[in-house]
């Protein structure tokens, strides 16, 4: 083993230590990546290495880089999306829209997990903050399903692995950040919006299906309620009510970017503005509520970026000191194609983010495996795609899948961890199954991509 696999090796271990042991992500990166600065540059100035690592090449470029990670256009969209996201949680569309669609749905078995299915799709595709979108329906449904008599397991992994769908429906910041990490028209921010549409509403169907099937196969798994309500003409009418403005700002923004009217920062100001607007008509708009989502949008903006800053230096010491060339070595030397290779990356992938947060393991590995992909000939848009429905597995695989811990919040009691888990554990195979999906028929990521802005 070479030197330059071993700093390599050595700066991923001492990443992931600190981790372990608590410190901050952003530090973590940001101080590691400093640290072997040091080391490289003292290697080769004292110890005459062999490595092609320079201080001036690395840290020296880093204000430069930094630089244009802040005045990037394309990262505005970020604090916009997040404003909206929180905006439409206070605006209290999901409680109307949830009590609507239980006077439809609430008859059949299963019904209030479906129900929490298609509100969790809608809340998706117009907020996309996984953490809002997790907490909300489990309050707004744990109660109801375990007064049912619905299995626990079932109700609390609904909701929680429901609430995941927000980071890969667009608009979604994940792809947002994808898009600009892989740098490429063919994967540009509007053709991951599209092609993530088609793979997150055929999660959304599988959820149903599971609900659906395992309801009819146990009666007791998720019972319908006994004292059902009739169904008229004005329980009907209340769901056309509740779904028209969420349905109305999710065109706003998706129609206005895929139609060419706006950019994707153009677009999420529309989106803000309209959540603005929701939250108004609906009579929650209010300076405290104004205030806390300034608030939270700029403590989350801020968290994001801290981890870009700091990847950003990890990501420039490793590569000046040879990350790219052992990566793309160890990928090119595995004993199989093209194929091979690119479920070699979903793998590692997939277990990474039993340890990572998906920023991280975007802004990382990301830029790593794509370049050696993209030159073996892997279309840069379906592999963004495999790469996003991987991730999404990363928010329910323990120990640190965030929306455990976002659940277990607002748990009633008699939930336990171990509800939780067993609860979760259909919606990974679910994911997966979809990932499998998409990954065996290209055209469910490429083809609504290629019919709006032409391709193969």
């Amino acid at each position: 083993m070479g030197l330059e696999q071993i700093l390599v090796i050595a700066m991923f271990a001492s990443f992931m230590g600190l981790l372990l042991l608590g410190f901050p992500v952003a530090w973590s990166l940001a101080g590691v990546g400093l640290i072997f600065a040091v080391v490289g540059h003292v290697l080769v100035n004292y110890f005459d290495a062999e490595l092609w690592f320079t201080w001036s090449g690395t840290i020296g470029v880093l204000d430069a880089r930094i630089y244009g990670i802040v005045a990037n256009e394309l990262m505005v969209a970020l604090p916009l999306f997040i404003f909206m996201g929180i905006m439409l949680d206070r605006s209290g569309i999901a409680e109307r829209l949830m009590h609507s669609l239980v006077r439809v749905l609430g008859p059949l078995r299963g019904g209030y997990a479906i129900t929490v299915v298609i509100v969790g799709v809608l809340l998706a595709a117009s907020t996309g903050i996984v953490g809002a979108s997790v907490v909300l329906l489990g309050l707004l449904s744990l109660g109801p399903m375990l007064q049912a008599n619905y299995n626990k397991s079932l109700a609390v992994g609904t909701a929680c692995s429901v609430g995941t769908l927000g980071i890969l429906v667009p608009p979604s910041i994940m792809l947002v950040l994808m898009a600009d990490r892989l740098g490429t028209p063919a994967a540009s921010v509007g053709k991951l919006f599209m092609g993530a549409l088609i793979p997150g509403m055929l999660l959304g169907v599988l959820y149903v299906l599971y609900i659906l099937i395992a309801a009819w196969l146990n009666k007791d798994f998720a019972p319908a309620p006994k004292d059902r309500q009739p169904l008229d003409m004005r329980a009907l009418l209340d769901v056309l009510l509740a779904v028209v403005p969420p349905l109305g700002l999710i065109l706003a923004v998706l129609g206005s970017i895929f139609f060419g009217i706006a950019t994707t920062t153009e677009a999420s100001a529309v989106g803000a503005a309209g959540a603005v607007l929701m939250a108004w008509f609906s009579r929650r708009l209010s300076l405290a509520v104004i205030k806390d989502a300034l608030y939270q949008t700029s403590r989350t903006t801020a968290f994001i970026f801290g981890i870009f800053i700091g990847a950003t230096v990890f990501a420039a010491v490793l590569r000046g000191l040879g990350g790219d060339d052992v990566v793309r070595a160890a990928l090119t030397s595995l004993p199989f194609g093209q194929t091979g290779v690119l479920l070699t990356v979903l793998f590692i992938t997939f277990l990474l983010g039993f340890f990572l947060d998906w920023v991280e393991i975007t802004l990382i590995v990301l830029p790593l495996v794509a370049p050696v992909l993209f030159a073996m000939g892997v279309d840069p848009l379906w592999f963004a795609i495999l790469f996003a429905l991987c991730l999404q597995t990363s928010f329910l695989t323990p120990p640190v899948g965030f929306a455990l811990f976002y659940i277990k919040g607002v748990c009633p009691p008699g939930i336990t961890t171990r509800h939780i888990y067993l609860g979760v554990l259909p919606f990974i195979a679910l994911q997966l199954l979809g990932l499998a999906l998409v990954f065996h028929f290209e055209a469910l990521a490429t083809w609504l991509p290629n019919e709006v802005y032409g391709g193969p």
